[in-house]
């Protein structure tokens, strides 16, 4: 009793949705079709929107856990692995036998630093949260979900409710459904693709107006890649910047956007501050190789964010 209530009290993030086996090969250019090309690397690494927002939260020095389903194949056993190196307790995390994992091959090319990614969801059952998860949501600080896992992301969020667990909502997929997260959200942060998407707007601006005129959570920030962002409270409409570093891979600064956001609402940012500093986190991941693997730690982000005038961080 004494080891899970020690858990409980250090696990102050938890994620639910899909979590994945990317193999990255860095190629020198986008490859023609039916043709070989030579590529420069390749490498196994963990991926998923919800899965690598709690990879960064736990790289930032936040208490993290992941709720989920995982194989027995080498997939799953690989992606068990790739949590627990980076301190995400996987105490909620079932492993199935006979199954097929979620895998992606992901070409990221060099010449313009974009990436296109092929995946395969595979076959796993939908996850069923029982009692013991349950409880974990109701006693986090935060719930992060993807909008993958529908049944069991709604579930926990009527659990997170009860717990007054703050529920931040990665919109990134228009799937079917997704209004039943977002009327439970609390911190929406869709990108611009879906905000649009969702909406009809033709704006990121309205877009996030619009959003929370339906929905009402306490907050909205649309990502806009390399614009940076918007952050919309209900009465006052603020941008906030994407930091310019050399990018080699982008792939997941995104995902790695909302478990940053998640630290630093956990750290006591505001939603302001939290934009800025989720948005440094964010490129200096994109300046280096693998989505979780680059995320920097709490200082460095602190040193990035000082040398561009945002000091916010010292008071921390």
């Amino acid at each position: 009793m004494k080891d899970e209530t020690i858990r409980r009290q250090t696990v102050r993030v938890l994620g639910i949705g899909a979590c994945v086996m990317d193999t990255l090969i860095t190629v020198p250019s986008y490859p023609k079709e039916d043709t070989k090309l030579r590529g420069t690397e390749s490498r196994a690494a963990g991926g998923g929107p919800a899965a690598t927002g709690i990879v960064a939260a736990a790289r930032l020095g936040v208490g993290a856990g992941f709720i989920g389903v995982l194989s027995d194949d080498n997939g799953g056993i690989f992606l068990r692995k790739d949590f627990e190196k980076y301190g995400v307790d996987t105490s909620w995390v079932e492993t199935k036998s006979g199954y097929r994992s979620f895998t992606s091959t992901i070409w990221l090319a060099q010449d313009k630093s974009t990436r296109t990614c092929v995946y395969d969801k595979g076959n796993l059952p939908p996850l069923k949260l029982d009692e013991e998860r349950l409880e974990a949501v109701k006693a986090a600080e935060i719930l992060l979900i993807d909008g993958n896992e529908m049944e069991a992301a709604e579930e926990a969020c009527l659990a997170a409710k009860e717990g007054n667990t703050k529920i931040l909502y990665d919109c990134g997929g228009l799937y079917p459904g997704v209004e039943r997260l977002l009327k439970l959200t609390d911190v929406m942060i869709p990108s611009e693709e879906f905000a649009k998407g969702h909406t009809g707007c033709a704006t990121a601006q309205a877009a996030s107006e619009r959003l929370y005129e339906w929905y009402h959570p306490e907050v909205v920030v649309v990502t806009c890649g390399k614009e940076g962002g918007i952050l919309y409270d209900g009465k006052t409409m603020r941008s906030y910047p994407a930091f310019q570093v050399e990018a080699v891979d982008t792939n997941g600064s995104g995902d790695v956007f909302h478990g940053a956001f998640a630290a630093g609402m956990v750290k006591g940012l505001t939603y302001e501050e939290c934009c800025y500093f989720a948005s440094a986190v964010s490129a200096l991941k994109c300046a280096g190789i693998g989505a979780r693997e680059s995320v920097p730690d709490f200082e460095r982000v602190g040193s990035f964010l000082k040398e561009r005038g945002c000091a916010f961080l010292e008071k921390r």
